[in-house]
């Protein structure tokens, strides 16, 4: 479980004493950062995540540490406690992912994900998939608690059937995300809900009801917006349908009872169990599956007749299978766990780029900035979704962002006698939503890799994410159920 204090975050006592740099100075990693990211981006395209980035992170690291040490007098010592104590935090985060690789491997070998596809293609009108798919999400994160384990599990096969009711992928995945963050942010089981209540001393189910002021409108209008996309591109390709429903028969033992697994994985996630034993355990019960109805792919995988090296390498390397159709290879075709390692790597350099710019005090004097220009309610809420965002681009990963801009802001808010669930609702509403559009963030590094598309290409079809910042600001605008009371 994530340590919900705040004071894991604070500055260390030799830090305190030093002076803390100037917003300029602090600037100077993240403009060296984006720079090498653009450099990166332009030579690699695509494959920047296979190194590239880390690099980039690595590099703006290293400026922030020389910067620090050489003009500020913070020792390595400090970083490197900072730095060990956020991979420490990130450790399970680092668990999932892999039990997220085994569970890809295994739920396509074992016939599960192409059975959701079969009959899925033949069920869902290509005019309503991409709002039923929004919904589908919503449903699942929202009983789950989970966006990761949402996409990961419903998300990967909903994807498989808007390849083949010819729906582009990128609008396949912006519904898939908007529909299983908004699930998230609802959810009385998800970590975020719970932090966000937590670091900023609000009961949860005040501060879900409070989120529902802001969510549910910027739900209803990502909806509509799928689902007017969906009527005006018309119908899908029924001869693109009916290769999928033959190359998948002709290849998989297409057969219900591999359905069982999603079922028995639901009434675990409804029993509230962890979602790292909820991954590993459902990944277990496919392998079993792979072994009584795809005995076949499994020889195919290993090379040999040995159905325990083909179990193997579908839980830990890459699987490809021949169904005839290339472009239906390509989506049947997995990476195990093997297939994380790249993400993993990435979030191993934005965790220590992140905690590099906590432990020299580059993030509290760029924050502290922006909580100067507070003077009303809108520009308060407006400067929490601005730093939520930002804390997003420079620390890569949604707990210390959430974290963090509670930390800021919660003696702002109380001096001029806001409520608690504002800032609860507002940190949510940014910094837990927009995670997953920032490419070498942990949220938009595992969903990228997990769906197979790029963050920079779902990122403009991400309604609910991109919206959700926007109606914040908006509803502190109207002023609606924002009550103030007397701070003294």
């Amino acid at each position: 479980m994530l340590n919900l204090s705040t004071d894991h975050y604070d500055m260390t006592e030799e830090n305190n004493i030093t002076r803390r740099p100037h917003p300029l100075v602090a600037l100077i990693p993240v403009a060296v950062l984006i720079a090498f990211l653009a450099v990166v981006i332009a030579l690699f395209g695509s494959d920047s995540l296979s190194g590239g980035s880390q690099v980039a992170l690595l590099m703006g690291m290293a400026v922030c540490v020389s910067i620090s040490m050489a003009f500020y007098r913070v020792s390595w010592h400090t970083f490197e406690m900072q730095i060990k104590k956020t991979l420490g935090d990130v450790s399970i985060t680092l668990l999932i992912l892999l039990c997220v690789g085994m569970l890809a491997g295994s739920w396509m070998v074992s016939g599960i994900v192409p059975t959701l596809i079969y009959y899925g293609v033949q069920l869902m009108s290509p005019q309503f998939f991409l709002g039923s798919t929004c919904i589908i999400c919503a449903l699942v994160s929202l009983l789950s608690g989970s966006s990761w384990t949402t996409i990961a599990t419903i998300g990967v096969a909903l994807l498989g059937i808007g390849h083949a009711l010819d729906v582009s992928e990128a609008w396949t995945a912006g519904a898939i995300i908007s529909g299983a963050y908004f699930g998230d942010k609802l959810s009385p089981l998800s970590d975020t809900t719970i932090l966000a209540s937590s670091a900023t001393g609000t009961d949860l189910f005040v501060h879900i009801r409070y989120m529902m002021l802001t969510t549910i409108p910027t739900f209803c209008i990502a909806l509509v917006i799928f689902f007017a996309s969906g009527l005006v591109a018309g119908g899908g390709s029924e001869v693109q349908t009916g290769v999928y429903t033959e190359g998948l028969s002709r290849t998989f033992n297409i057969s219900l009872w591999t359905l069982l697994v999603p079922l028995l994985t639901g009434l675990l996630i409804a029993r509230r169990v962890p979602s790292l034993i909820v991954l590993f355990a459902s990944s277990v019960m496919a392998g079993v599956v792979a072994l009584i109805l795809q005995p076949h792919l499994l020889r195919e995988i290993a090379g040999t007749d040995s159905v325990v090296r083909g179990l193997a390498i579908m839980y830990y390397g890459a699987t490809a299978v021949d169904t005839g159709y290339e472009s239906l290879n390509e989506l049947v075709s997995t990476g195990g766990m093997a297939g994380m390692l790249n993400t993993i790597w990435l979030i191993l350099c934005a965790m220590c780029f992140g905690a590099a710019m906590v432990a020299s005090g580059m993030i509290d004097s760029l924050t502290q900035v922006i909580v100067r220009w507070v003077r009303s309610r809108v520009t308060l809420v407006s400067s929490t979704v601005g730093t939520g965002i930002f804390l997003n681009l420079t620390t890569g990963d949604q707990f210390i962002s959430i974290v963090l801009t509670a930390d800021i802001f919660k003696q702002v808010y109380d001096e001029q006698g806001y409520e608690s669930r504002l800032l609860s609702r507002t940190c949510e509403d940014a910094a837990t939503v927009t995670s997953v559009l920032v490419p070498w963030n942990t949220c938009g590094m595992t969903q990228s890799t997990v769906l197979g598309v790029p963050t920079l290409t779902y990122l403009p079809y991400c309604f609910f994410n991109l919206l959700s910042p926007l109606m914040s600001i908006i509803v502190a605008v109207i002023g609606w159920r924002i009550r103030r009371h007397d701070p003294n």
